[in-house]
């Protein structure tokens, strides 16, 4: 049977600059998701915990991610791209898809965490 483990994930995080007031920064990730089971599966759901440098937390959940709910066959990868504003130039994401097998198992694959941060910000 498949599960979480079943699905890897890599996340590209990359800086895009500040917003137009400049007091918020914004970063882009690209997402790779690869089903390295033996059964179809697709993403239902995504839990995204988000916190900025400061300790701010903010979570996210919704429906697919950006607005698909793509199904993977063996072997299949689905990449997409989004982003996230924090208001400190360093911060960190993580979180959860929650995906369900065409016989109707559902688990969850976790996103690992990642660092967002502006150049030069950490050593």
């Amino acid at each position: 049977m498949i599960s979480g483990e079943h699905i890897q994930i890599e996340v590209e995080p990359a800086y895009l600059g500040q917003d137009a007031e400049r007091v918020r920064y914004v970063f882009r990730y690209t997402i790779t998701i690869v089903n390295r089971g033996t059964e179809p599966a697709r993403l239902l759901t995504r839990h995204w915990i988000i916190t900025d440098g400061n300790g701010q937390v903010e979570e996210v959940f919704g429906e697919g991610v950006v607005g698909e709910q793509p199904r993977l066959n063996p072997g299949e990868k689905h990449r997409y791209t989004s982003g996230a504003i924090i208001d400190t130039p360093f911060g960190t994401m993580e979180g959860s898809y929650g995906m369900m097998t065409d016989a109707g198992h559902k688990f969850s694959a976790t996103i690992p965490l990642f660092r967002l941060q502006t150049p030069g910000v950490l050593h």
